[in-house]
């Protein structure tokens, strides 16, 4: 979702600041080793995630949420916060959020971001889960609780490699779940509907369709899913 709103990702060269790798940043040992270069990176993410919008893609899953008759909940890896700023009411954030830091010692959060002491005494770090560490637990049992009475997941972009969340997917599946994957190369295993594409291009069609589905209380004639281009 968040690179068709123009941010980079942990891989690839996009993920590289200055020369050093997000693997060489976003842990614990490296924040201990140079606070003031990981403050450094995490100002420069921070002022691009300001920047950004919310592309078509956030505004038609917003717009779903808000509007359909269906209970709907974002699950998200990323920690930018443009579901938020799109409009949609029920976000769990599994990585953390960028836009704030959290105290070590008592987890008071805070969004001055240039307060780097919180008033117990332990020092701020970015409210983020870096690489070893563990998902907050509280999130985690909330999307598993989700997942367990859902009835769709639609799963965008993943590359579900990156565990404990995406046994989510898997989890769905087992329930009993139906799972579309949105993903211009596919990851997934069947048995899931995989879309081929990009967010900002396919989620509008397929709210679309699932809105005027809903209207009209069953299947639209001429707004089958399956016949939409790239559907496998």
């Amino acid at each position: 979702m968040s690179t068709e709103s123009g941010l980079p990702t942990f891989r690839g060269q996009d993920g590289l600041w200055q020369g050093y790798h997000p693997q060489q940043l976003a842990t614990a040992e490296a924040f201990e080793r140079s606070p003031e270069v990981v403050r450094s990176w995490y100002r420069w993410r921070r002022d691009l995630v300001e920047k950004a919008q919310p592309h078509p893609g956030h505004l038609a899953l917003a717009n779903w949420c808000l509007h359909s008759n269906q209970n709907s909940c974002v699950i998200t890896q990323n920690v930018d916060g443009l579901h938020q700023r799109s409009g949609c009411p029920d976000v769990i954030e599994l990585h953390g959020s960028i836009l704030h830091d959290r105290c070590h010692r008592c987890g008071h959060t805070s969004t001055d971001l240039d307060v780097i002491t919180c008033r117990c005494g332990g020092g701020f770090r970015p409210a983020v889960v870096w690489f070893g560490e563990r998902m907050p637990e509280p999130e985690m049992i909330r999307s598993q609780q989700v997942i367990d009475s859902c009835e769709l997941l639609i799963v965008i972009g993943t590359s579900a490699v990156v565990h404990p969340a995406a046994g989510l997917i898997f989890r769905a599946l087992d329930m009993g779940a139906s799972v579309i994957e949105v993903n211009p190369d596919p990851v997934l295993p069947a048995p899931v509907v995989r879309i081929l594409g990009t967010a900002i291009d396919v989620l509008p069609r397929i709210f679309r369709i699932c809105s005027m589905e809903e209207d009209a209380g069953g299947p639209v004639a001429g707004a089958n899913p399956d016949e939409e281009e790239g559907v496998q």
